[in-house]
């Protein structure tokens, strides 16, 4: 969900990455950038969505579009509040606990070859008291510091004294909780710091070595190896972090990846996996990159008007921590602040009057709040019961008779279409229970157009990236020897395969995967909400609606039509010309893709006219018009999750889990913190690229033309080790990696079936599976679940993958000692 337009979000630290700089080091050769880049307007809030889909853009030829009157004035501005209940960002007073800790391993001597650090009990022990004063203030300067460098990674999404559960099951410290956590958690917030310093330059571990003590190297070496495996540092576009980033690496490959998608989340993971040393290859459906981020190129009129107009994602919403926001300073893109200006306009082109729309906005803010105290009441006395959002806040206007008048009905509307254009869905479809539960995670700071579209992220991040366009997928086959994908009349083969189509396209059926994906995922699929937003987007030869404004708003009188166009987006000073967008949210954003472009374009401009027109203000005949069609988008069938009655943000997880480590999954519909949005998509394809690099490191993939048979001897060596298995139930019986307790690692299963003789069938399943399977009762239910809801396949002894002998290795080391 994002954040709406021109609604400040609550009081959140105004951090910067890019102004924290080391005192200790003026050597560094990081330090030495800018923060990101913007344009001096007023910071805002802004409720674009920020992982909208690529559209069919009907266009209309100028001598087709109605034609309109003239005049002359500006209008009203006023500046608009929140949208929805926001909770501020979480910073606890433990940032200074954590410092203290930090004191430690960090040293305040800018000396370079020295390595000087302090405990608390070293204070003050000295005789010399101008020396004691002057390690007190480097201790206070070092304590700030260690502050800001949490407050940076916190904006990432690290939480201030705890490890995320990326990094424990990463194993970064020998012992959760305790003197080395603390230490290392510091140490991974000055390392994540100093990189956002200057985003253009590679940090090597030497670099992040320089103002830690020489002792906890090995909490370096962990730090710097999560953060740049999980794409937390040197990753984007600039030319030093390319160069180093598509080196070629050395050794075998790790394996082969498909990337099924050339959306935000399928070009940052493929190369954050090129970078980790794998061979990889994009199927892309459409014939260009960027998915649901989509910039047309418009134009017109005798002097060549042009401009870039944004009909897909659009917006950064919160550039503190926001990848997209170090990819724009990579690209020395100026990024533009949304204001927080955005007059509302009655459908008679009067401008709403002040006192009714602050009163209007009060109650609808209690109205939510009051929706949320009854959430609470509801889910700790029946857990699991849950209704529309829509069906809540109505109950509520009727108890407390909110917005009985006509005007104040209008106004109450308006926000209500605010409210589905930030979830993509109509009231009546949203959890009352979750449907805000990404609202913890929502990023600070500013929220950006970027000038020019979105599309300048998107052709620098497929720069050099193996994309194969006009590919639409139609089936998924995976199994213990790998995957095969089928594409535009094409096989294609490799060790694993990462999909990261919308879930509109998920829920629509059109890719088959074999086997069939788990049960627990389709209900997953099924349950959460994919929505529409859509937008039409006119060129005029001139700006009339004046350019001291970026957002302003309609009402309409239609409670069923309450979000037909009732937002106005401009892009004049983005976009290269004089570009308005109208959005089209909840039912009124269904109904739309019924309509003729003709006529759609023709109610936009009807409802310029009849605010402009009154003030003498005329408006001009469009240049260019395009209508977007997202919901008949067969690459996407929609626009963004959201969650819908009876889902919740589990379910986004659940979307994310890999199958048999061969079949993983991104995108916004897969990232639980951050839904909906842009910066969503490029976390999960991070995300995942890590995932990938532990189960191929984990399993030592063979490629997948290699096939693997197993010797007479092998089988009589497990069958001895099946003598003493970690764990038999029923007819199955368990061996365990002994390396790992990670309930992610693999495990061989062996199945007896006792027919004429006795056969045995073998399958990899994780440990967590293995857990599921045990609970059950009955060997005939356990193949069932095995089969049908994980997709695993029984095989034979000598089908058995390579990844299980690399497993039957570590257990023949591991029982040998």
């Amino acid at each position: 969900m994002e954040t709406s337009a021109g609604h400040p979000p609550e009081t959140s630290p105004n951090i910067n990455s890019g102004e924290i700089f080391r005192q200790d080091n003026p050597q560094n050769d990081n330090d030495n950038s800018s923060p990101p880049q913007t344009t001096p307007e007023p910071a805002v809030s802004d409720s674009q969505p920020d992982d909208l889909p690529e559209p069919s853009e009907p266009e209309i030829p100028p001598s087709e579009l109605p034609p309109p009157p003239t005049g002359n004035t500006p209008p009203q501005v006023r500046k608009r509040r929140r949208r929805k209940r926001f909770f501020t960002d979480m910073i606890p007073t433990s940032v200074s606990a954590a410092a203290v800790s930090g004191l430690r391993v960090l040293r305040p001597n800018p000396k370079p070859s020295t390595a000087y650090s302090y405990s608390e009990t070293e204070l003050a022990t000295g005789d010399d008291l101008n020396k004691n004063h002057n390690r007190r203030r480097r201790i206070s300067d070092l304590a700030k510091e260690v502050d800001l460098e949490a407050l940076i990674a916190i904006s990432v999404g690290f939480p201030v004294d705890s490890l995320t559960e990326e990094e424990i099951e990463a194993n970064v410290v020998s012992e959760i909780g305790g003197v080395e956590q603390s230490n290392y958690i510091v140490v991974r917030n000055h390392i994540l710091a100093r990189w956002r310093s200057n985003v253009t330059v590679w940090l090597t571990k030497d670099h992040a070595l320089e103002s830690i003590r020489a002792e906890h190297k090995n909490l370096v070496h962990s730090a710097y190896t999560f953060l740049l495996q999980h794409g937390y540092i040197n990753y984007g576009v600039a030319p030093a972090i390319k160069e180093l980033k598509f080196k070629t690496p050395e050794g075998v490959p790790k394996g082969n990846v498909i990337v099924i998608g050339a959306g935000l989340s399928g070009l940052v993971a493929a190369r954050q996996l090129i970078s980790l040393g794998f061979k990889v290859v994009v199927l892309e459906g459409r014939g260009r990159p960027g998915g649901r981020v989509r910039s047309k190129k418009m134009s017109g009129g005798q002097n060549g008007v042009v401009a870039a107009a944004d009909l897909g994602g659009s917006v950064l919403t919160g550039i503190n921590g926001n990848p997209l926001g170090v990819l724009a300073r990579q690209l020395g893109i100026l990024l533009h602040k949304v204001r927080d200006i955005c007059p509302l306009y009655l459908p008679n082109g009067r401008t709403v009057n002040s006192d009714i729309d602050s009163k209007v906005e009060a109650s609808f803010n209690k109205l939510l709040d009051r929706v949320c105290k009854l959430r609470q009441a509801m889910l700790d006395e029946v857990k699991s019961v849950d209704v529309s959002l829509g069906t809540a806040l109505e109950t509520f206007r009727h108890v407390y008779r909110v917005a009985e008048d006509p005007q104040e009905q209008m106004l109450l509307d308006w926000h209500l279409a605010n409210l589905e254009y930030a979830n993509a869905s109509l009231m009546s479809n949203l959890s009352m229970a979750f449907w805000d539960q990404d609202d913890p995670y929502e990023m600070g700071g500013d929220h950006c157009f970027i000038p020019g579209g979105n599309e300048r992220l998107i052709r620098a991040l497929a720069e050099d990236i193996p994309i194969f366009y006009d590919r639409t997928v139609e089936s998924v086959r995976y199994g213990t020897d790998g995957v095969l994908v089928y594409a535009g009349g094409q096989e294609y083969r490799g060790d694993m395969v990462l999909c990261t189509v919308p879930l509109g396209v998920l829920k629509r059926g059109t890719i088959e995967f074999v086997p069939d994906l788990p049960q627990r995922k389709k209900d997953a699929i099924e349950r959460l909400g994919f929505g529409l937003l859509n937008k039409v987007a006119i060129l005029f030869p001139y700006d009339f609606w004046g350019g001291e404004i970026d957002t302003f708003g309609h009402l309409n009188e239609d409670p069923n039509m309450r979000g037909e166009f009732f937002l106005f987006y401009s892009y004049s000073s983005v976009s290269g010309g004089p570009l308005l967008i109208a959005l089209v949210a909840g039912e009124a954003a269904v109904k739309f893709e019924k309509m003729s472009p003709l006529e759609s374009v023709g109610r936009v401009l009807e409802i310029l006219k009849g605010i402009f027109s009154p003030k003498g203000i005329a408006v001009p005949d469009p240049l260019q018009a395009v209508c977007t069609r997202w919901g008949q988008d067969q690459f996407c069938y929609g626009s963004y999750s959201y969650v819908a009655i009876g889902a919740s943000g589990d379910d986004y997880d659940i979307l994310s889990e890999s199958v048999g480590g061969r079949l993983f999954f991104a995108g916004e519909a897969t990232n639980k913190q951050y839904p909906a949005t842009m910066h969503g998509a490029f976390l999960s394809g991070m995300r995942e690229a890590a995932h990938i690099l532990r189960v191929a490191d984990r399993r030592s993939i063979a490629p997948a033309e290699k096939s693997n048979n197993f010797s007479q001897e092998n089988i009589i060596v497990v069958d001895k080790f099946f003598e003493t298995p970690d764990l038999k139930f029923g007819s199955f019986s368990v061996l365990y990696d002994p390396i790992s307790a990670d309930l992610e690692s693999n495990c061989l299963i062996r199945v007896a079936l006792q027919g004429e003789k006795l056969l045995y069938l073998y399958c990899l399943i994780s440990r967590r599976l293995v857990l599921e399977l045990s609970k059950l009762e009955g060997d005939l239910s356990r193949i069932q679940m095995l089969t049908r809801d994980f997709g695993v396949k029984l095989v034979g002894w000598k089908n058995l993958s390579a990844a299980a002998g690399s497993l039957i290795t570590s257990i023949e080391s591991a029982r040998s000692v």
